[in-house]
């Protein structure tokens, strides 16, 4: 009647340590299986995000990108009116192995967002934008203030959203809708194949001169920031001199807002890891045109970029003597200069201005405006009166051969000037 109570004693014990060790033994499992759950989960990131059009697949990205020795993410902006420009500009940078990602102002007439949104996933351009998938447009377009910090968080949101996409690019390029290019894809990929990857061009400056009393010191707010339909630049009433000392704890530089940057780099101003971007961030949000000051300071400010920065936009501009607020537009009267800098992009163009004809003509060899630049992956042979010189392809597995690159006139004049920043005796010179 005693060892009863003893052997139920100890049944309930070997129970209770069996289902102690069941309980572990699934939670070790759950523990050592999450990550490769969650990794295997994630396939069509941009599908998922209702801001953001896209067509594209991750295998078809991987497959496309795969052949090709560079590639390149683009941020073309817009605001009201420039919907026909950023069309125009789009298929002038067009390459299936890049990644392209339009904003157009929140501002913009909705049928302006409408008429990109059916650029990018319906039949136009022959339905080669759908069907490679590579072209995304922002659908919750953020409120930008012309020389604001919305400005800056908006490059920043785009950095943000081409690496989530998880497409290869090597470097980053901000674009706006009066830019266009001076050479083909194919000459951009062929220049920057043999280039270190973790070179940034940036071009910057430690003069500030007039930018001190006219952009660095003021602090101004960015309506944009927390107004809604309000894009406005306001001086706040409650600060008597509205004006700061520069900083000491880092070096303010300054130089243009375009730039192309390194994919690390990319990722160093998006995660901070050192926490230099966050500090310069907050830091900026109360600056004058804060696009042509962030970069250039980060960059200068990091132990592990400032040695890596080249100090080029790699843009044709014509400015004022002395500069003033805009550059010159650039006329037919330019094209010859623009073709000796040798640079890769230039700005800025009036919409339609017949230089854009002659450059998509002469250096583009694009046939038609609707036509893409030339290029190997849609040419079967331009010399023989095939699909290529620019033709409109229906299909990038179609025409040319995947993975070539056919670069001209274009590549040597950028292999010329990269050359020559490049050298020793001017790349640390120029630092």
């Amino acid at each position: 009647m005693v060892m009863r109570p003893r052997a139920m004693g100890l049944s309930s014990i070997r129970r209770e340590v069996l289902v102690s060790a069941v309980f572990t033994a699934l939670l070790v499992a759950s523990i050592l299986l999450l990550p490769s759950l969650l990794l295997t989960g994630s396939t069509g990131p941009a599908r998922r995000w209702p801001s953001f059009l896209s067509p594209s697949t991750a295998a078809e990205d991987k497959e496309q990108q795969a052949r090709y020795p560079v590639r390149f993410a683009y941020l073309i902006s817009a605001s009201t009116g420039d919907a026909p420009r950023a069309a125009r500009l789009l298929a002038a940078l067009y390459h299936p192995a890049n990644t392209y990602l339009l904003h157009l102002d929140r501002e913009a007439p909705a049928e302006e967002h409408r008429r990109l949104a059916e650029l990018v996933s319906g039949p136009g351009r022959g339905g080669v934008y759908a069907r490679a998938g590579n072209v995304w447009i922002v659908g919750r377009p953020n409120l930008v203030t012309y020389r604001g910090p919305t400005m800056l968080t908006t490059t920043l949101h785009a950095v943000a959203v081409l690496l989530r996409l998880r497409r290869r690019w090597d470097w980053f390029i901000n674009l706006s809708a009066s830019d266009y290019p001076l050479v083909t894809q194919d000459d951009l990929m062929e220049a920057f194949a043999g280039l270190p990857r973790d070179l940034n061009f940036i071009q910057h400056t430690s003069h500030l001169g007039w930018k001190i009393k006219k952009r660095a010191r003021p602090v101004i707010l960015d309506t944009a920031l927390y107004e809604d339909g309000r894009a406005e630049l306001i001086r706040p009433v409650n600060i008597t001199t509205n004006l700061r000392r520069l900083p000491t704890a880092f070096k303010l530089y300054t130089g243009s807002a375009w730039t192309m940057l390194s994919r690390s780099f990319a990722e160093y101003v998006t995660m901070g890891w050192d926490n230099l971007p966050r500090a310069l961030l907050l830091y900026h949000a109360n600056i004058v045109s804060s696009p042509e000051f962030y970069f250039q300071t980060v960059a200068c400010n990091s132990r592990r970029f400032r040695n890596a920065t080249v100090n080029s936009d790699l843009h044709f501009i014509r400015w004022d003597n002395p500069p003033k607020q805009h550059p010159l537009y650039l006329t037919s009267r330019d094209y010859r200069r623009m073709l000796l800098s040798g640079a890769a992009f230039a700005r800025k163009f009036r919409e339609g201005d017949p230089v854009l004809d002659r450059i998509d003509r002469d250096i583009l060899r694009r046939r038609e405006p609707g036509h893409f630049a030339y290029g190997g992956w849609c040419s079967d042979d331009g010399e023989r009166g095939g699909a290529g010189a620019g033709a409109l392809c229906s299909n990038p597995q179609e025409h040319g051969r995947r993975g070539a690159v056919k670069a001209g006139a274009g590549s040597r004049r950028l292999k010329a000037m990269l050359t020559k920043m490049l050298s020793p005796r001017n790349f640390r010179r120029q630092q």
